[in-house]
């Protein structure tokens, strides 16, 4: 259940998606509900169905305070490391907010290194409405990225497994190599390019 939690401020709530998977980018969302208009529904986007998730996405966006979405690609995650990638997306979209948040909760163990007063939450993406709300926009906006990326390229089937390592996409790997939005530091791929094996 939720935490019920008294608004004499603008809280922003931060989540990220798309930490595991061997292709696509990293997302983020930081979101500042109004307190005057709750939206009921709200929870942890792993836990809620593609269409619920797409109707509350819908909802967030048209009655929040404020939210922002933002990513960090491909190179960044092999350059920086997933999780240093992870925490600039979330810096990049609390910074885009329109709306200057006095305190920001972050959805895991631990808060990018910035300036914001900020606390870490572990589940708070089912404890938190600003972290559900923050967890279902990054969700939905990377699930979007991969359907396009399924477009471009369409033999891994990104539409279907969204990036992450299922044996279909493995075996798609090895036979077509990877795409430029593969993640080569990640070991799967690396073993593929290095061994030309799976395992």
């Amino acid at each position: 259940m939720q935490a019920v939690i008294e608004r004499k401020f603008h809280i922003c709530g931060v989540d990220e998606a798309g930490r595991g998977p061997l292709a696509g980018p990293v997302y983020a969302a930081a979101v500042i509900l109004d307190p005057a208009r709750p939206i009921a529904g709200l929870n942890d986007s792993k836990k809620l169905t593609e269409k619920a998730r797409d109707r509350l996405a819908f909802i967030i966006k048209a009655e929040a305070l404020a939210w922002h979405i933002a990513y960090a690609t491909v190179e960044e995650i092999d350059r920086l490391n997933i999780l240093q990638a992870t925490m600039l997306a979330m810096t990049r979209a609390v910074e885009g907010l329109k709306v200057q948040p006095e305190e920001v909760l972050v959805d895991g163990n631990r808060c990018p290194d910035w300036s914001y007063v900020s606390k870490a939450i572990i589940e708070g993406d089912a404890k938190v409405a600003e972290i559900s709300a923050a967890s279902i926009l990054a969700k939905t906006a990377r699930d979007a990225a991969m359907v396009e990326l399924h477009e471009r390229y369409p033999h891994y089937n990104f539409a279907g497994h969204k990036g992450y390592g299922t044996a279909a996409h493995l075996k798609a790997i090895k036979q077509h190599g990877p795409c430029p939005e593969h993640r080569r530091s990640f070991a799967p791929v690396r073993e593929i390019l290095t061994q030309g094996v799976l395992y």
